[in-house]
């Protein structure tokens, strides 16, 4: 298999786990809330990490300075579009958000062309704004009029959250490769556990967290599990395979949601659903395999 192979293939096991993550961090945010559950992933992702990266931090800190501004700005824009991801999810419907997280796509793959100049194929843009469509039709699960979904709750937080996202996977990719995968996860992970950490102490609510935390571990390991997993895939198939395309891919983690919901819990899919888990299955399937070609 190619190195671009084993992207792709990562970029898959990214949208498995995120598939599963994003379920999890709903239950997360809606129990113990929007920084406590960021501190949690991030702390831990932090810990786990530290015994494999620590040789590496004092040249990083005291190297090139461009890797440690790219580094830095990778860590704060993700901070920042998770905390807006975590407010949408608590806020509104999964079934709301998700198609408008779609959009995280195109933003990455925009910032990878203009910023490294980084081109794909017309026949791959083309693949990858099919499965966008197929995204956004199979993630609508309910009816709405186009008035009434934009006055939904968390519809105007996940526009930007979605903006936000995808300039966070385009500098988590950039930040791999001017380092190493596990470097940018380790040192975004330390970046966000500090701030929030800080922000809980702040505000008195540190030791009501850590018993939340305790209160609720089996949600928040699986989450913190789940979510590591796919930021640690995520960052190294981008360092082996196109930004655009790694993203795409791992975006599709709606189709996760949706089989599971369709396999596990026997529900019904509305016909606009069933076009876009087609269209989005076969779409991504055509686009893993003409990349890894």
């Amino acid at each position: 298999m190619t190195t671009v192979g084993v992207g792709i293939g990562l970029a898959f096991v990214a949208m498995l786990c995120w598939g599963f993550g994003d379920f999890l961090i709903q239950r997360s945010v809606r129990k113990i809330g929007d920084w406590e559950s960021l501190f949690a992933i991030c702390g831990l992702g932090a810990l786990v990490l530290l015994p494999f990266v620590w040789k590496e931090l004092p040249s990083v800190a005291f190297g090139q300075a461009k890797s440690l501004l790219i580094l830095l700005g990778t860590g704060l824009i993700l901070f920042v579009a998770a905390i807006f991801d975590f407010e949408a999810l608590k806020r509104g419907k999964l079934a709301v958000v998700e198609p408008i997280w779609s959009l995280e796509v195109p933003a990455a793959a925009l910032l990878a062309l203009f910023i490294l100049g980084e081109k794909i194929s017309i026949l791959q843009t083309t693949l990858i704004s099919i499965l966008v469509v197929g995204l956004v039709l199979v993630s609508i699960k309910e009816k709405y009029s186009l008035k009434k979904f934009f006055v939904e709750k968390g519809v105007a937080i996940s526009f930007f959250a979605a903006f936000l996202m995808g300039s966070a996977n385009f500098f988590y990719g950039w930040g791999a490769r001017v380092t190493d995968p596990l470097i940018v996860n380790f040192f975004v992970n330390a970046f966000v556990t500090a701030v929030t950490g800080l922000y809980l102490l702040a505000r008195g609510r540190m030791a009501k967290a850590l018993k939340d935390l305790a209160s609720n571990r089996a949600v928040i390991l699986s989450m913190c599990l789940a979510d590591n997993s796919a930021w640690i895939a995520f960052a190294f198939a981008m360092t082996l395979a196109p930004i655009a395309v790694a993203t795409a891919l791992s975006e599709s983690y709606i189709i996760i949601a949706v089989l599971l919901g369709l396999f596990i819990n026997r529900e019904k899919l509305q016909f606009h659903q069933k076009v876009g888990l087609i269209g989005a299955i076969a779409t991504a399937v055509a686009l893993a395999a003409i990349t890894a070609a």
